[in-house]
């Protein structure tokens, strides 16, 4: 049975701030555990694997999740819209959580070797491509649309420590009662998410009469009175808004049936469900463009920051530590990035912020390679942090105001996809790329390309103007 809030009741909580708001502190909770229980997952999986093959076959275990992942990612934009996202994120915790529990009672038992270990990673993610997008669309479920921005700063506070507890948590179940302990750990955080999923209340979509101001009086059409009931329409000044409203007339974002939801997820095919998301994406003035930012971010920074790093650490003299404080310091900067966002709630002239920060970003990414020591590397190695947790928190917070709600699975699925099709694809070019011309004409090439992000939303008007909700 799926709650949800009466429009009173999303009136009085677009009045209250999503840190002071019980069903959004429900919802973090369970999506804290659920990442803690897969930071987990993940250890477990790794050296379960490595004790049992080799370390080719290891690597092996750990990529085979990638493939079923990508391809499946939109189908699952499709099916988190047409179930609700809370629902398939309940469904997934389930799924995954049994996955997982399976495997520690097979290590209690037996040894199982490699083949359930890779089985149990392809299960994984298969689910995982339902998983993220309905993960994704979620927040704009359970909170108004003027807290989205803080949401997503309580979000990234949730991811970072779920990164810090998890491997130190997973470690320790292994020392204490390996892989059996660990898998029985993860699975147990993982089943924590699912009764705190089960108590949050999820809003209703937005009507056609909530979107033309007829909930209430003296409201100003399409703004004022969507804003009351937390409806996603884009909102970047008036003159966006009625350039939103011209899309929806000429069918950019699909056609309204009278519950507000695209007829496209009241009805029809998958596939045309999947089809009518992607046109919505493409036709849309920011979301398209925003895909794009997102994209060249990914490719430009995925690589230096993961295997380029570790080449430079080695280049340089800096040792395991030097790198391990070179990570520490991103992971503070982008941290406080979603601590600032969390507590400010709204940053003003988002747009255009976001494409100041990547800028800025891209020039403090090249400038890491040329750090004269560890010190230096960790102050840029923070402002690199900083600087792209917050252009990425504000993308991801546009992401979600500027998406009809009826289409965010797929919005979100679209933006998984990009992100996760292109971050595997950096790390082995800009490997073989430091190997031809080293580590500091690669940063820079990769500093621009990441740079080219902030461009493209200075010279897109709708997204360079675009704001966060009030």
């Amino acid at each position: 049975m799926t709650v949800t809030a009466p429009v009173t009741s999303a009136r009085a909580d677009a009045e209250r701030p999503a840190h002071r708001d019980g069903n959004v502190l429900r919802w973090l909770a369970a999506y804290t555990a659920s990442m803690i229980g897969d930071n987990v997952y993940y250890l477990a999986l790794s050296w379960a694997a490595v004790r049992a093959g080799s370390p080719a076959q290891a690597g092996l275990v750990m990529t085979v999740s990638a493939v079923p992942r990508a391809l499946l990612m939109l189908g699952g934009g499709v099916i988190a819209d047409r179930f609700g996202p809370r629902r398939v994120v309940i469904g997934s915790d389930a799924v995954r959580c049994a996955a997982v529990l399976t495997m520690a009672v097979l290590f209690l038992s037996t040894d199982p070797g490699l083949w359930p270990l890779a089985a149990l990673a392809v299960a994984f993610g298969t689910v995982d491509a339902v998983f993220l997008p309905a993960v994704g669309a979620l927040p704009a479920r359970v909170t108004a649309r003027g807290q989205l921005a803080r949401v997503q700063g309580m979000r990234g506070l949730g991811a970072r420590l779920a990164s810090v507890v998890g491997g130190p948590l997973g470690g320790l179940a292994v020392a204490l009662g390996g892989a059996a302990t660990a898998f029985g750990l993860a699975a147990l955080l993982i089943a924590v998410s699912i009764p705190l999923l089960v108590s949050v209340r999820i809003r209703e979509l937005p009507t056609d009469d909530d979107r033309t101001g007829a909930v209430g009086t003296g409201e100003r059409p399409g703004v004022d009175a969507v804003d009351a009931v937390g409806s996603l329409e884009p909102a970047v000044g008036d003159a966006a808004g009625a350039d939103g409203r011209a899309e929806e007339q000429s069918g950019a974002v699909g056609p309204r049936e009278p519950s507000g939801e695209p007829a496209a997820a009241r009805g029809g095919t998958a596939w045309r469900d999947l089809v009518g998301g992607l046109r919505y994406v493409r036709g849309h003035r920011v979301l398209a463009p925003l895909m794009l930012v997102i994209a060249l971010g990914d490719l430009g920074f995925v690589g230096p920051l993961n295997v380029g790093l570790a080449l430079l650490a080695d280049e340089r003299g800096w040792g395991a530590a030097g790198m391990g404080w070179t990570l520490a310091g991103f992971g503070a900067g982008a941290g406080a990035a979603s601590l600032l966002l969390a507590v400010r709630g709204r940053v003003p002239h988002a747009g255009q912020v976001a494409a100041h920060a990547i800028l800025a970003g891209s020039v403090a990414i090249g400038a890491l390679a040329f750090a004269p020591g560890v010190f230096a590397a960790v102050g840029t190695a923070v402002l690199v942090g900083l600087l792209a947790g917050l252009s990425g928190a504000l993308c991801a917070a546009l992401l979600q105001t500027q998406s009809d709600p009826a289409y965010l699975g797929r919005v979100t699925a679209v933006a998984s996809l990009v992100s996760l099709g292109l971050a595997p694809l950096g790390m082995p070019l800009s490997a073989a790329a430091i190997g031809v011309w080293g580590t500091g004409p690669v940063f820079v090439v990769s500093a621009a390309v990441c740079g080219l992000g902030g461009v493209v939303i200075l010279c897109f008007g709708h997204l360079r103007r675009a704001e966060l909700p009030r």
